[in-house]
């Protein structure tokens, strides 16, 4: 066989393919450095994190620990700041077991932890606005509500949030409220017939867009998710949710679905939980972009965005167990093909867009009433909720007990027609 310096022309196909192969990948240097430099220019916006619940759930309160270096939980500042977090969804969420007693008073609560939390650091600072989130050069809070069992089917609860500072709310968790539907079949608060929204909650969704709050569905039925697509004037998100044709768990959304959200303008921001990424068994990396590239293939990059869901579950995937490896996501889609500027997008860019598109919505509706419509009392009738009517006064006994020195009190009901009443 014909031979250069010892070389077989065999031999030396073989090495020039291999030359071509490895000049097109780039070094795990060089990709370090790519999404380094690339989640610096922009930095990250997770849809979702239940840090402030965690805290409530170990006992500790804000002037007891350390949040730079707390290790309890996923999330601390110094590993936020580590993987170029630019901004994070804080969820002020409580239980939906608390609906019908008082989820109004612990939401009350967690905003308030929130709140202080965002304020005791410097590190971090609350936002109320798209703009406020796009021009800070720290970690900027926004607050949600995870779970409209928070608002007790009140407009006016509603209303109150948003002053507060709330700026998104999921409809549901995994309790039916008496106006949406959940995805989950774990309770059986409000179970109906009637599925996707009522009256009512047709009305939320309008008043939320009035307000210029970001609807999340995240957690809701599919014919809840549809009928808000179909009612809704602003785009909506998935807060923290997944591909249903990768891993078919209710919790993720389905093409069709998809297909509805991308037409609404819409943004559905991944999970990482591994019962929603690989259907409970075990994850990683690899795994999660999986899912990237399925919605990026239904709907494109410029719906998608990230919704960890740190510290409102257990068991992430192996290379993404902490707020500290965003990192190594961001390199496995650049090693995909991914462009930049669509991870731009999927950083930050696209949940800038869909806010500030719900704010213009917002400012068009300027001139519309707040929605005073009240949910009928049969529909959320409950022991802890009063029927607002004339109040039953008690009458006092002149009698006396058997030691003669104590007035005994008696409890006439009264008619509600009772002028004396009031």
């Amino acid at each position: 066989m014909f031979s250069l310096k010892g070389f077989t022309i065999y031999q030396l196909c073989l090495v020039s393919v291999v030359l071509v192969l490895f000049h097109g990948m780039p070094s795990s240097s060089s990709l370090s450095r790519r999404t380094s430099e690339l989640m610096s220019k922009y930095p990250l916006i997770d849809g979702h994190n239940d840090l402030a619940l965690r805290l409530r759930m170990q006992k500790n309160s804000l002037s007891q620990l350390n949040l730079y270096n707390y290790t309890k939980t996923a999330t601390n500042i110094n590993r936020l700041r580590a993987a170029h977090v630019g901004g994070q969804m804080f969820a002020a969420y409580v239980m939906c077991t608390a609906q019908d007693m008082d989820a109004v008073r612990l939401t009350l609560e967690q905003i308030d932890l929130i709140r202080r939390m965002c304020d005791q650091y410097p590190e971090l600072e609350l936002a109320t606005t798209a703009e406020d989130m796009r021009n800070t050069k720290k970690i900027a809070c926004l607050i949600s509500i995870e779970g409209g069992h928070s608002i007790d089917s009140s407009l006016a609860a509603l209303r109150m949030f948003y002053l507060l500072g709330v700026r998104s709310m999921s409809l549901t968790h995994n309790c039916n409220t008496p106006w949406a539907e959940t995805s989950s079949v774990f309770y059986s608060y409000y179970k109906r017939e009637i599925s996707g929204l009522t009256d009512f909650g047709k009305a939320v969704v309008d008043e939320m867009n009035r307000l210029g709050m970001l609807i999340d569905l995240s957690h809701t039925s599919l014919a809840t998710a549809r009928a808000v697509l179909q009612r809704s004037r602003a785009p909506v998100i998935f807060s923290h949710s997944s591909s249903y044709t990768i891993c078919n768990h209710s919790r993720n959304v389905p093409d069709d679905v998809l297909l509805m959200l991308k037409k609404n303008g819409g943004l559905i921001m991944v999970n990482f939980h591994n019962g929603f990424i690989a259907c409970g068994g075990q994850a990683n990396v690899s795994t999660v972009a999986n899912h990237f590239d399925h919605l990026k293939h239904v709907v494109g990059a410029e719906h998608i965005g990230i919704g960890s869901d740190y510290d409102g579950a257990t068991g992430f995937p192996e290379g993404l167990e902490d707020v500290s490896k965003y990192p190594a996501l961001i390199g496995e889609l650049l090693s995909r093909s991914w462009s930049e500027a669509e991870l731009a997008g999927v950083l930050r860019l696209n949940f800038l867009r869909v806010f500030d598109s719900v704010e213009k919505v917002r400012d068009v509706l300027h001139d519309t009433a707040p929605g005073e419509v009240q949910i009928p009392f049969a529909e959320a009738n409950n022991s802890c909720r009063l029927e607002l009517k004339p109040p039953v006064i008690p009458q006092i006994r002149n009698d006396f007990s058997v030691h003669g020195d104590s007035p005994l009190l008696s409890f006439p009901l009264l008619s509600h027609k009772d002028n004396s009443a009031y």
